[in-house]
């Protein structure tokens, strides 16, 4: 493996492309260590030099750097803006940019860690009101792990939302035999620093470093929890509960049998709120099919980065069924799709005649633009009766949509007698057209 190498991440390049001179302010957020800061001062700006864009018309400043802060007058050791919540001085850093843009040409201006500035906001919507400056931002704390920082510039912020490596991305640089590939992959996930690293040793040991005095660290003081909280055991629950139903009145109640403290249910998904705040989760809404509506509690959740999920339980619980159907949710928000959890109801007469009520349920419903797939994440289908069993929810969804079945072997999609699409996990992640097999 050559470490020096770029790792592509084009999906999100290309996303930033097309988003160039549209008025807005450019928000790149995503969990830390996802690779926000790679993607624009290196892929970006690449592009931006490519494209023959002058050096002198690109303005990039980094609030984490100490070689910045100095180019501003601050003073990179007094200013320590992670444990004192000290800020930039923004006059500094405007006395400092403003000569620097030219006036006859269009001025890209690259903005690293911007919450470390003092009156980001204001300094933001400043640059909104020229017409000769494009504004790229990334941020990893405070505001901007906030799924609301859009709402801060006054609905002109537009969002590039970035996840850890895709099972592509990560096979794209790493190479070799797929199957290897994607049981690493599976353990160990897709942070960037993850795949340039290359014992085992190394992987779990920083993944278990970043999760407990970083990802949870951050949490805590965002949220002004005291350090002996119950939110590393509610994390701890969700994680060996992906890709499962997850109530916060059940888990309150387990609390208290199990452990005999006291946490309502009210607290528990307060809890969940703040860690699906920062990025390292998702939480997913159960949509009824049929009824077309969304149904409340319980809910799904899975981990941005299955390693981190992984790190969090010390390795112990890699289920292979679980995890998969997590790479295959993530895998649909790379590609661009709202996803929710499939349920159809329905109601049968056995053979007495008796009404039974039934809830049968689709593990993903993916909708981008006008298109919809219904989407059944079965490790392994060993028979016709299983291969019945995953598909009995198709069946009552009386519309046309594509419905797919995805597989833990190694398998080109084919296509049934009644349409249904089965195909590898592997194939589906690889190629970016599997949906349309």
């Amino acid at each position: 493996m050559v470490i020096d190498m770029e790792i592509a991440r084009e999906v999100y390049l290309n996303r930033l492309i097309l988003r160039k001179h549209n008025g807005f302010i450019k928000i790149i957020t995503g969990i830390r260590r996802s690779g926000k800061s790679y993607l624009l001062n290196t892929l970006f700006y690449n592009h931006l030099i490519a494209d023959e864009v002058s050096h002198d018309n690109i303005i990039r400043f980094a609030f984490d750097s100490a070689e910045d802060l100095i180019k501003i007058g601050e003073d990179p050791i007094m200013l320590d803006n992670e444990r004192e919540g000290g800020k930039a001085d923004p006059k500094k850093f405007l006395n400092w940019i403003l000569p620097q843009i030219k006036e006859d040409k269009m001025n890209y201006i690259l903005l690293d860690e911007v919450q470390k500035l003092g009156a980001f906001e204001s300094v933001l919507n400043g640059f909104l009101r020229k017409n000769n400056t494009d504004v790229f931002v990334t941020g990893s704390n405070s505001k901007f792990l906030s799924k609301d920082i859009v709402t801060e510039f006054a609905g002109r912020g537009d969002e590039v939302h970035i996840l850890p490596l895709s099972f592509s991305e990560y096979y794209n640089f790493k190479g070799g035999d797929k199957d290897e590939a994607f049981d690493d992959y599976s353990v160990y996930g897709g942070l960037p620093a993850v795949a340039l690293m290359l014992t085992d040793e190394q992987k779990s040991t920083y993944l278990t470093t970043q999760m407990n005095s970083l990802y949870l660290r951050d949490i805590i003081r965002r949220n002004n929890l005291p350090n002996n909280t119950q939110i590393g055991e509610v994390l701890d629950v969700i994680a060996s509960g992906i890709s499962s139903l997850i109530n916060p009145k059940r888990i309150s109640d387990t609390f208290e049998s199990r452990k005999h403290e006291k946490i309502s249910a009210c607290t528990v998904d307060k809890y969940i709120g703040y860690i699906e705040d920062a990025f390292m989760i998702a939480r997913v809404k159960r949509y009824d099919v049929k009824g077309r509506k969304y149904i409340g509690t319980p809910y799904k959740i899975y981990f941005e980065d299955v390693g981190l999920r992984n790190a969090r339980l010390n390795f112990r619980q890699i289920e292979g069924t679980h995890i998969m159907e997590n790479i295959i949710y993530n895998e649909l928000r790379y590609r661009g799709f709202s996803v929710d959890a499939g349920v159809v109801d329905l109601h049968e007469r056995d053979a007495d005649g008796k009404e039974s009520h039934i809830r049968k349920e689709i593990d993903f419903v993916a909708t981008l633009g006008s298109d919809k797939y219904y989407i059944q994440s079965a490790y392994v289908i060993p028979d016709r009766a299983k291969y019945d069993q995953e598909t009995a929810s198709f069946n009552k969804t009386n519309d046309s949509f594509k419905k797919i079945i995805i597989v833990e072997k190694s398998m080109r999609p084919r296509r049934d007698e009644k349409g249904y699409i089965m195909m590898g996990v592997k194939e589906f992640l690889l190629d970016p057209n599997s949906l349309n097999a």
